[in-house]
C-alpha cells in the first residue's frame, strides 16, 4: 500500500510517499480502508521533532493522526462494526498511521460517520472537534449563560470551537482578520474582534473562560480578560504538570519538566488570578459520536478549506503549515 512515511525528523523532506506492508488487525482492533485523512499542525511538529519529549518513534513510521473511510476487516472480538461501515477516528497518540491506503484502529476510537456527510468532509473532524469539545466541556465547563473568548476562530479547531460553545449555551467572542470574519459570524459569534486593527485586551473583559488557539503574546494577553478565579485552556503554548499526569498518562520526571517549562506562564497566569491549563486532547469514540450527533442534528458544520489528491501531501503540508487555511486541509486517498 502507499503511505506517507516519516524517514527521519526535519523538514518536508523527511517525509515521503512510499510502498508499505498493508496492517493487519488484531484482537479488539478495525482495518480500514481509508478514503481521507485530515492535517493539523501536529503532524508537521512530529515531522520536526518537536514532539520528541513524550512520543518516541522508530523510524520509518507513518504519519497521520485523523482518517475516515470504510471497515475492511475486524479482528477478533470486535462487536461494534462490521465490514463496509462507514466510519471515522482519531488514531491512537502513540501509534498514527492515518496517512496510508489501510491503517489499523482500536475499536473503541471509531464512530460512525453520519449519512449527511462524504468521507471527505469527516476526515477533517476528528481532532480538531475532539479537542474542541474537550477543552469547552471537561476543562472550561461550558454551560448556559457562559461568556467564552476563542482567539483565532477561523482556523481548523477555532471553526468547530465556536460551534461547539453555542450549543452548549455560551456567548461567544472570537478574533479574526476581515477574510475570515463572514465565516465566524455565519457560524455564530456573537462578537468578532478583527485582530489587525483591533486590540482584543482593551475590547473584551469578564469573561468565565478563555480557549486559546494561538499562544505567545495572544495567550499573555489573554489572562487579562478574564473573571478572577477562570480559566484559559490552550493548545498552542507549554505544557504544564496536568498536562503530563491527566493528558499523557506520565511520572512524575515528565511532570517535573513541564512544571520548569511552564514555570513562566503559570506564574503569569497566577499574577492575574487566573488558571493555566494546557490540553493534549484524547482520542474517543464516544466523543465522536457525540460529533456525529451534532452534525445530523444540524448544529455542527465541519468547515474544509482545501482538498487534496494524496499525491499531493507536500504541497498540502506546505499550505497548511503557511497558516492561511481556514477550516480544515484534507487529502482524499480514493472517492466514496
Amino acid at each position: 500500500m502507499q503511505a506517507f512515511v516519516l524517514t527521519r525528523y526535519g523538514g518536508p523532506d523527511a517525509a515521503e510517499l512510499r510502498a508499505m506492508p498493508q496492517p493487519r488487525p488484531g484482537p479488539g482492533e478495525v482495518l480500514v480502508q481509508v478514503h481521507a485523512a485530515g492535517l493539523n499542525p501536529v503532524d508537521y511538529k512530529t515531522r520536526a521533532g518537536g514532539l520528541r519529549v513524550i512520543q518516541r518513534l522508530r523510524f520509518p513510521v507513518i504519519l497521520g493522526n485523523e482518517l475516515a473511510g470504510v471497515v475492511a476487516a475486524c479482528g477478533a472480538g470486535v462487536t461494534q462494526f462490521r465490514d463496509g461501515d462507514r466510519v471515522f477516528a482519531r488514531m491512537p497518540k502513540t501509534s498514527m498511521g492515518a496517512f496510508a491506503e489501510y491503517a489499523v484502529v482500536p475499536e473503541a476510537l471509531l464512530a460512525r460517520i453520519p449519512d449527511t456527510l462524504d468521507c471527505t468532509t469527516a476526515a477533517g473532524m476528528p481532532l480538531a472537534g475532539l479537542t474542541a469539545l474537550q477543552a469547552l466541556r471537561d476543562e472550561l465547563h461550558v454551560q448556559p449563560g457562559s461568556s467564552i473568548f476563542i482567539p483565532g476562530g477561523a482556523g481548523g479547531v477555532g471553526t468547530f470551537a465556536i460551534q461547539i460553545a453555542k450549543w452548549l449555551g455560551a456567548t461567544v467572542t472570537t478574533t479574526a482578520s476581515p477574510r475570515g470574519r463572514a465565516l465566524v459570524d455565519r457560524l455564530g459569534a456573537d462578537r468578532v474582534i478583527d485582530y489587525t486593527t483591533e486590540p482584543f485586551e482593551e475590547l473584551v473583559y469578564d469573561m468565565d473562560g478563555v480557549f486559546d488557539l494561538i499562544g505567545g503574546e495572544t495567550l499573555e494577553k489573554s489572562f487579562r480578560v478574564l473573571k478572577p478565579g477562570s480559566t484559559v485552556v490552550s493548545i498552542a503554548a507549554i505544557p504544564e504538570p496536568m498536562t503530563a499526569r491527566k493528558d499523557l498518562s506520565r511520572g512524575f520526571a515528565l511532570q517535573a519538566l513541564f512544571w520548569v517549562a511552564s514555570y513562566r506562564i503559570r506564574a503569569r497566569a497566577r499574577r492575574a488570578g487566573v488558571s493555566y491549563r494546557y490540553l493534549f486532547m484524547h482520542p474517543s469514540g464516544a466523543d465522536l459520536a457525540t460529533l456525529a450527533h451534532l452534525v445530523e442534528t444540524q448544529r455542527l458544520e465541519p468547515i474544509i478549506d482545501r482538498v487534496v489528491p494524496f499525491t499531493a501531501i507536500q504541497e498540502a503540508f506546505a499550505y497548511l503549515e503557511a497558516g492561511h487555511a481556514k477550516g480544515k486541509v484534507v487529502v482524499r486517498l480514493r472517492d466514496d
